[in-house]
């Protein structure tokens, strides 16, 4: 692909600006990379909620977000038109019910000078658009940052450990990852008998934000998902296991079944990827009861797997 535009493109870029009031929008397309940036002409906008496709922002600070993602991620969608190759995708921003700001979109464009050798992708004429063959789960425990494994597994008590789970999409449409339970035990394999310490329960509620500072991390993007767990004195000094049941779930499809919330002192529960919606959050504290639907069983909504990372130590200093 070169790295230049069609002056139609230019124009294009002009016209998505003049869109968006003020310039608050600015697009930079790269090879085969976007960099977005809105600085937020109006003072009430949450610049978290701001999504490009199925994409979080890279960085967010006051009045200001900016999106650096590559042209094959986040729902861009490609159109070949004559010697044009174009890339497409929306900006938008989710409003809460009460906010003054209304919910919004933007189209956002990079246009290319189509490469002379360029040709479709041959794919099977067999498609899904979910299924468990094509879907890749990771889970690991990070570095304090998230930006690579943590090497030891000790954990003072009372430090973070960094959960990190994530699920590669290949072709399927975008899906959100989504931490349905996790425990802890002393085995690798979940058993009858035994200790267990809950962590997640009822359907995405992260007990344990309420004994202890542990909480979801703001979301990079929709299929990853990150959370800082406070380390629990469970069995000091003895190997433990972290079990977890992960759901990729259709975005568009949470409920109180199907959410991410953690508590926040002051604040009560809190819907981690819109708090505007926190209602959902409710039952956490009572019993989030299964919407029954032909969905999971059919696999047209998400599909579940099952994950353990470990073993880790907790260790107490004042035991020594």
């Amino acid at each position: 692909m070169k790295a230049y535009f069609w002056h139609s493109a230019v124009l294009l870029g002009m016209a998505v600006a003049t869109i968006v009031a003020l310039d608050d929008l600015k697009v930079d397309c790269g090879r085969d990379s976007v960099t977005l940036r809105w600085g937020a002409a109006q003072s009430q906008i949450d610049t978290s909620l701001l999504r490009l496709g199925g994409c979080y922002p890279s960085s967010i600070s006051a009045g200001e977000a900016m999106f650096q993602v590559e042209l094959s991620d986040c729902n861009f969608r490609r159109l070949v038109t004559g010697d044009t190759l174009m890339y497409m995708n929306e900006l938008t921003y989710m409003s809460g019910p009460k906010a003054q700001l209304k919910s919004f979109s933007h189209p956002v464009v990079c246009a290319y000078e189509r490469p002379v050798d360029w040709a479709p992708r041959i794919f099977d004429p067999v498609f899904q658009t979910y299924g468990q063959g094509d879907l890749v789960f990771h889970m690991e425990i990070m570095k304090d940052d998230f930006s690579g494994p943590h090497l030891s597994r000790e954990y003072p008590l009372g430090s973070f450990i960094h959960i990190s789970a994530a699920v590669e999409q290949m072709f399927h449409q975008p899906l959100l990852l989504l931490l349905e339970e996790c425990v802890a035990t002393t085995t690798p394999e979940l058993q009858s008998e035994g200790l267990v310490h809950p962590i997640i329960t009822n359907k995405g509620c992260l007990v344990a934000s309420k004994t202890s500072n542990s909480k979801f991390e703001p979301r990079q993007k929709a299929s990853e998902i990150r959370l800082s767990l406070q380390a629990f004195k469970f069995t000091v000094g003895k190997e433990v296991y972290i079990h977890c049941n992960l759901l990729a779930w259709d975005p568009s499809g949470l409920d109180t079944s199907k959410k991410a919330c953690h508590y926040v002192k002051g604040h009560g529960w809190v819907l981690l990827d819109d708090p505007y919606h926190s209602t959902l959050c409710g039952c956490c504290d009572s019993s989030c009861e299964s919407r029954k639907t032909s969905g999971i069983a059919s696999g047209k909504h998400g599909i579940t797997q099952n994950a353990v990372i470990g073993p880790l130590v907790v260790t107490d200093k004042s035991l020594a």
